[in-house]
C-alpha cells in the first residue's frame, strides 16, 4: 500500500493582459505563469473503494460542493481513469494550505497533482496525451498546472516559457474571498481596452532582466478586482511599501498579491512586518521556480 505524495503548488500570473472576449463571453488573456514553493498537498493510497478527503487551514473553506465526489480534483481523477480503463479506487488526502478563490490557482493545482500522483500509481508517462485530455476537459487552468514549469497562456493555447531566474516571494492574501466572474464582470464594464499579447522577447538571464521585463507589463484585472474588493489595495501598498521590494503585483483575478526579494532574508523580515501589521491576513514566504 504504497503511498504517492504530489505537491500542488501555488500558481503565479506575473503578469496578465486581457487580450480580447471569445463569442461565448470568456475572455482571451496572455499571462506569464509561474510556480511557487507554497503550495497544497496531494496524499494518495490504494485501498478499496474511493475516499476524498480535506484537511490543512483552509479546508473548511471549501464549499460542500466542492468536496467529496463535486470536487474538481476528483472529476479530473475520474476523467483519466475512465480514459485509461482503471477501477478508480483510492484514499486521496488533500492538505489546503492555500486559501480558496485567491487568484493562485490552488483548485486547478490540487487536480493537476492528484493526476500526477495518480500517473505514478498507474505506471503511465507523464506525456501521455490520456493525462493532458484529462486535465483539459475540467480547464485550461489544469493543463497549466500538469508540468510545474513556466508557461506562456496565450487565448485558447498554452505555450512552454523559457526557464526564469529564481527569486524569493511573499505572498499576501487578505483573508476574504474573490469572485473570478465578478472581476471579470468589473472589467466589461470598466470599458478598459483589450491589450495586445507581450511575451518577453528573451529569455531574462538575471533576475533584474526579469523584473524589467516585467515591469513593462501589468495584470490588467487588478483595477476591477479593486473595484470588487477594495482592501486588494492594502496588501499592494503593503508590498510597495517594503523594503527591499523588486516587484509587487496582484496574481489571477485576485486576491492574493506577491512580492518578489533579492533573496530570502528580505522576503522572511517583509512577511514578519506584514503579519505584525496584519494578523489575519495570510502570508507566506517562498520561492519562485523558473
Amino acid at each position: 500500500m504504497t503511498l504517492i505524495r504530489e505537491f500542488a503548488p501555488a500558481k503565479i500570473n506575473l503578469y496578465l493582459h486581457v487580450t480580447g472576449r471569445k463569442d461565448n463571453g470568456y475572455h482571451e488573456l496572455d499571462s506569464l505563469v509561474a510556480f511557487a514553493s507554497i503550495g497544497d498537498e496531494i496524499a494518495l493510497r490504494p485501498k478499496k473503494g474511493f475516499l476524498f478527503e480535506t484537511t490543512g487551514r483552509y479546508a473548511d473553506a471549501l464549499s460542500k460542493d466542492e468536496q467529496g465526489n463535486e470536487n474538481i480534483a476528483v472529476k479530473a481523477a475520474r476523467a483519466l481513469a475512465a480514459s485509461v480503463g482503471k477501477d478508480f479506487a483510492a484514499h486521496i488526502v488533500l492538505v489546503k494550505n492555500l486559501p480558496v478563490a485567491s487568484g493562485i490557482g490552488g483548485g486547478s493545482s490540487d487536480a493537476a497533482a492528484t493526476l500526477r500522483a495518480l500517473a505514478k500509481h498507474w505506471g503511465l508517462f507523464s506525456e501521455d496525451p490520456r493525462l493532458a485530455a484529462a486535465a483539459a476537459r475540467h480547464g485550461q487552468d489544469i493543463t497549466v498546472c500538469l508540468s510545474t514549469n513556466p508557461v506562456y497562456m496565450i487565448a485558447d493555447g498554452i505555450e512552454p516559457a523559457p526557464p526564469l531566474p529564481k527569486a524569493s516571494i511573499v505572498l499576501v492574501n487578505p483573508g476574504a474571498p474573490l469572485s473570478t466572474p465578478d472581476v471579470f464582470k468589473a472589467f466589461r464594464e470598466s470599458g478598459a481596452p483589450f491589450s495586445p499579447p507581450r511575451k518577453l522577447e528573451k529569455a531574462p538571464q538575471t533576475l533584474d532582466e526579469m523584473i524589467a521585463a516585467l515591469k513593462e507589463r501589468s495584470n490588467d484585472l487588478y483595477e476591477p478586482a479593486k473595484s470588487v474588493l477594495p482592501c486588494v489595495a492594502e496588501v499592494m501598498a503593503s508590498l510597495e511599501a517594503s523594503p527591499s521590494c523588486l516587484l509587487a503585483r496582484m496574481s489571477g483575478s485576485g486576491a492574493t498579491c506577491f512580492g518578489l526579494y533579492p533573496d530570502e532574508t528580505a522576503a522572511k523580515s517583509v512577511a514578519s512586518q506584514i503579519r505584525a501589521v496584519r494578523p489575519h491576513w495570510w502570508v507566506e514566504t517562498g520561492t519562485l521556480n523558473g
